[in-house]
């Protein structure tokens, strides 16, 4: 499938088939979901697939990933630039004058040169061609096929009986437009494939289990079932979700809940697979494995989304379906007409070959995605980066900002409160980076960067030891100092203990990002009205909401997230989803348009449509206006594309036009559209 043209001949391929309730393509992962009877088979759907061109096989759970959609096609474009280049030296000598035997040999260099290019740069709309054609049926690839062919084999003839022009160049520079603007969009479809395969990575491969003698076995992910007894030791993931039977531990679930803080878990308490055990071993009796997960089913939710959004069809494609038919019958036409004039069919057939090529949607099928490199280019230097092209066109339209607490408002990590350590006098502050500075704790790490920013040097400590989920214990001067994990606080904090004097409790806590009110400010000056969404408890989002001034709702689940955007979207709402975590990615997916920070989970990352690099919020207002200024120059784009083929489509029929001279008109046509789109570069400024 390339285009919305073949979305809709399988989706109504499949509701022809008696029994079908539903289909839905989703293009990027090149799969179609099917609601229908018992009574319908797979074979029936596969024929029905079949019969109008498309092979098929069903999907498994364990399937691979289809193949990258774009390198089939990096070959057949750099032989027709390759040969483009070359014929079209030859060709520039013949237009500056060259005659005789010298044109004679030129003609045959370009043949020599281009039939070969031609047939194989030609391959994937031959290909498409020919496997519609056999079915009865047509599709945008057929008239590009026929007018490449019927030019392809009017020039060897013009070649071979010394004629004046042939159009070799021409027929190049065809293919080269159109498989550049078809693998400008393959790309972009690539890059947005790899969101479930990245979510479904965060569990482990497999675990450590515990058989009925005591003896340990490690087993793959894949045949772990209900009931056996997993001993997961400190840092490592759980491949399944369970129960916990055996030990205590903390364990790192940000990437479902989107927490920061580390959650505590007994005898008794469920755990879930791709959460990080960080304390202590722990033996877990599996409760689900492989898809029965909650990894798995925010793996389908994500998917399910991903067919939704699919469905949303670009401008250039809808006209998809009436360009082949319109061309084929304005090529007839004209052929006919001027048979019926008298002018033979060699000159009939010239003047047709005109139409066909002239009338070619390169203009057309490039408005989109050259305006969406450039803008993508622009948006990259200022530190975002573009997943999806295609979301630009959704984002310009976005009404409604949901955002997510942990790690996109705020930046996602905890640090010490300046008011504590203003409190800390010089003694405790070294005392306190040199034990920090044992540790890879994020709450050491963090006291440490805040530390040594206000100029502290550490310690000279001895005897230091660090005891997971405890602390860091040493002496200092004789004296026994540590830096723990308090009895009770309220919040995120850390104790420090010297021997002779009070505890401390340095407390810690999520920051706000960079220009927050800035951006929240500019996203309503564009009529965008933001709130919170987070899985955080209710509690820490309050806090947050009265901070900036924002609706906020936490405690929310990916379903609830899932949910809360469906009903905006019901309501006639465009939304933009901003989030950083695993339990986000049913919803990045699920959203008009999604962003995540840099500091993203990978699953975060990949599902989302853009990422920004930098701390500051501001990113996503200025994502917004390049989006909708994007949009402005794309509609301009289809504004020249039209008139180009209003102008010129008369003037080939009425035989004004050579195809060597259609070819140039609709390069020059798409390199219009190239120039305008070329006004983005500052787009993102």
């Amino acid at each position: 499938m390339h285009c919305a043209g073949c979305m809709a001949k399988v989706e109504r391929a499949l509701g022809a088939v008696p029994g079908v309730v539903a289909a839905r393509v989703n293009l990027t992962a090149r799969q179609v979901r099917v609601e229908h009877d018992p009574a319908v088979t797979m074979p029936a759907l596969m024929d029905a697939l079949g019969n109008v061109g498309f092979a098929s096989q069903p999907r498994g759970e364990e399937l691979a990933p289809p193949p990258s959609a774009v390198k089939p096609l990096l070959a057949p474009l750099a032989v027709a630039g390759f040969a483009c280049m070359n014929v079209m030296l030859l060709s520039v000598s013949i237009w500056s004058g060259a005659d005789g035997s010298t044109k004679v040999l030129f003609h045959w260099l370009s043949a020599l040169i281009g039939v070969p290019a031609i047939l194989y740069a030609g391959m994937p709309f031959f290909t498409s061609a020919w496997s519609a054609l056999s079915k009865r049926t047509t599709n945008m690839d057929v008239p590009i096929s026929i007018g490449v062919t019927l030019a392809t084999a009017l020039s060897l003839y013009e070649t071979a009986t010394h004629g004046k022009d042939a159009w070799f160049d021409g027929t190049l520079m065809l293919l080269l437009f159109l498989l550049a603007g078809r693998a400008l969009d393959a790309a972009m479809r690539d890059r947005a494939r790899a969101g479930v395969d990245a979510l479904l990575r965060q569990a482990a491969p497999g675990a450590m289990v515990v058989a009925r003698d005591g003896g340990l076995e490690w087993l793959p992910a894949t045949d772990l079932v209900p009931g056996l007894v997993m001993r997961v030791a400190a840092g490592e993931r759980l491949a399944a979700d369970g129960e916990l039977i055996a030990g205590a531990s903390r364990f790192d679930q940000s990437l479902l809940t989107g927490e920061s803080a580390p959650v505590a878990a007994g005898v008794g308490d469920p755990v879930l697979a791709g959460t990080l055990n960080i304390d202590a071993p722990v033996d877990v009796r599996v409760t689900a494995a492989g898809q029965g997960t909650t990894l798995a089913e925010i793996a389908r939710l994500m998917e399910a989304s991903g067919q939704v959004r699919s469905a949303y069809v670009r401008i250039a494609d809808r006209a998809s379906r009436l360009y082949a038919p319109a061309v084929h019958t304005l090529a007839a036409l004209t052929f006919a007409g001027w048979m019926i004039a008298g002018a033979g069919v060699h000159q009939s057939l010239v003047i047709a070959i005109a139409v066909l090529i002239i009338t070619c949607p390169c203009a057309l099928g490039l408005a989109v995605p050259v305006a969406q490199v450039v803008a993508c280019s622009a948006l990259m230097k200022q530190g975002v980066m573009v997943k999806d092209g295609s979301a630009l066109e959704r984002l310009a339209s976005v009404d409604r900002a949901l955002l997510d607490k942990t790690g996109t408002l705020t930046m996602g990590r905890p640090l010490p409160d300046p008011a504590t350590l203003d409190a800390l006098p010089a003694d405790a502050a070294v005392v306190a980076l040199g034990l920090a500075s044992h540790s890879r704790h994020p709450l050491s790490r963090a006291l440490v960067e805040a530390l040594v920013a206000r100029g502290v040097t550490p310690a000279a400590l001895t005897e230091v030891q660090e005891q997971a989920g405890q602390g860091v214990r040493a002496q200092w001067n004789g004296a026994a100092v540590a830096l723990h994990r308090p009895e009770a606080a309220s919040g995120i904090a850390t104790a420090l203990d010297i021997a002779g004097q009070p505890a401390r409790l340095i407390t810690f806590a999520d920051r706000l990002r960079p220009e927050t009110d800035r951006a929240l400010a500019e996203m309503r000056a564009l009529g965008i009205e933001p709130a919170i969404l987070s899985g955080d408890n209710a509690a820490a989002v309050a806090d947050v909401g009265q901070a900036t001034g924002l609706a906020a709702q936490g405690n929310a689940s990916p379903a609830d997230k899932q949910a809360a955007i469906a009903a905006l979207q019901a309501d006639g709402h465009k939304v933009l989803m901003a989030g950083d975590g695993l339990n986000d990615g049913p919803a990045l997916s699920a959203a008009n348009a999604s962003i995540a920070p840099g500091t993203a989970s990978d699953v975060g990352r990949q599902t989302a449509d853009f990422v920004f690099l930098g701390d500051a919020l501001t990113a996503i207002p200025r994502t917004i206006r390049a989006a909708r200024r994007t949009m402005r120059v794309v509609q301009e784009n289809f504004v020249l594309a039209i008139g180009y083929n209003v102008l010129a489509v008369p003037l080939a029929m009425a035989g004004y036009v050579t195809p060597l001279i259609a070819a140039a008109a609709m390069s020059t046509s798409s390199l219009i559209v190239i120039a305008n789109s070329l006004r983005l570069v500052r787009a993102a400024k």
